[in-house]
């Protein structure tokens, strides 16, 4: 038995975090295991993250090999790695140029830095407006907190930076309304993550596009949830057919070693110029190392069709639990990232249903307390998709018994 408890947390971590009661210590494909030595089955992934499940050879290897080279040099150099990774990402996306960092956080920090420079440099201070989006979540920096759309996260640190704006998801009149010639970026998840699993209307997403081209401003999609085959496309955007100035990136990326990244077109890059902007380990030999092979993987034949077919596996377990409970107002989202809302009367139970399942043996997700989320691995074994749901529907049962 381990000396290193649960309790510990409390004593030696600051309490910004609410850790469930048991502590995870190996982790193989779609199974991790506690200290205890129980076994469960994950359809978490580390909030979208180990895209190809827990310790892929691939991965494994490729954080071996590289570790046993060069783990860091400042960015007075370039790597190898990084530029192997660069180039792989521009041959996949619309970008031409990338920027890297550490996490989603810092990679929607740059995009947002990038958009005001750029206005800027165009047009002076007065294009330095940013518009988001009610229920966003985009980071917990200062400038993220702000654009995001849940004012709970900017609670206790204001003055946060100003010269943001926001509108209602999917309401394009009101986007139309707000948007300026001093507006310098509208910032947008292509399905909002934090905010319910909600996918945008391709209206709504081709309506920004030409907003953002009639008054000359940056269109940016926060793909940090949704990128990196997460929704059974390379990027959620290309489902909608619409292409952004700007892309960030993160989570799945690294298949959980820390990477971020900024992706942007060629017309728009050249804002950030020498000594704007930076990473201390932004671009490190270990993370983009371990990001190609995550690339190389999702980018074999299948494996994006395969997150797609998983995820209508997903949903028809799903109608056939909802139609034993009736319990689900909405199963919603694309491929492998998946959200399920409860009807009213079920309303602030999604924990209770997270707790169940945990106790089941069953790692889930919530986006808010009304919404269940799914996230699991892309390569997830169907045979643990089934085991999965039958735990699920156990949890659900002795939730609904009270």
């Amino acid at each position: 038995m381990s000396e290193l408890t649960r309790d510990q947390f409390d004593e030696v971590m600051v309490p910004n975090y609410a850790p469930g009661k048991i502590i995870p210590v190996k982790g193989e494909g779609s199974r991790v295991w506690d200290q205890d030595g129980r076994e469960y089955i994950d359809f978490a992934a580390g909030i979208a993250v180990t895209a190809l499940g827990h310790a892929h050879p691939a991965l494994v290897g490729a954080l071996k090999e590289q570790g046993e080279k060069l783990w860091h040099l400042s960015n007075v150099m370039t790597n190898e790695p990084a530029l192997a990774l660069a180039k792989k990402l521009t041959e996949v996306t619309f970008a031409d140029k990338v920027f890297f960092c550490n996490s989603g956080a810092e990679a929607n920090e740059a995009a947002l830095k990038l958009a005001r420079r750029h206005a800027f440099l165009k047009a002076g201070e007065q294009k330095h407006e940013i518009i988001s989006t009610y229920g966003s979540f985009h980071g917990r920096t200062l400038f993220t907190v702000s654009a995001g759309g849940q004012a709970k996260y900017k609670e206790g640190f204001e003055p946060t930076p100003g010269g943001i704006s926001h509108v209602p998801y999917n309401d394009l009149e009101a986007l139309k309304a707000q948007i300026s010639a001093n507006t310098a970026a509208v910032i947008v998840e292509p399905i909002q993550g934090e905010g319910g699993v909600t996918p945008a209307e391709k209206a709504f997403l081709e309506g920004a596009r030409k907003l953002c081209d009639e008054n000359d401003a940056l269109l940016i999609f926060d793909e940090v949830q949704t990128g990196v085959g997460r929704t059974g496309y390379m990027y959620a955007h290309e489902y909608y057919g619409v292409t952004p100035d700007v892309l960030t990136t993160a989570k799945a990326l690294g298949g959980g070693f820390p990477i971020g990244a900024m992706l942007c077109t060629d017309a728009v890059a050249p804002s950030l110029s020498f000594g704007t902007h930076g990473s201390t380990y932004g671009g490190n030999p270990l993370a983009c190392a371990v990001g190609l092979a995550v690339l190389n993987e999702i980018t074999k034949p299948g494996v994006l069709e395969g997150a797609r077919a998983k995820g209508e596996k997903f949903r028809a377990g799903l109608d056939a639990i909802n139609a034993k409970y009736g319990i689900f107002k909405e199963v919603r989202g694309l491929g492998l990232l998946i959200g399920i809302e409860l009807v009213e009367e079920w309303h602030g139970r999604a924990k209770d249903i997270l707790a169940a399942a945990l106790e089941n043996g069953l790692l889930t997700l919530v986006a808010g307390p009304n919404v269940l989320r799914f996230a699991p691995s892309l390569i997830i074994p169907d045979a643990d998709i089934d085991a999965g749901l039958a735990l699920l529907d156990e949890a659900i049962a002795k939730v609904v018994a009270g």
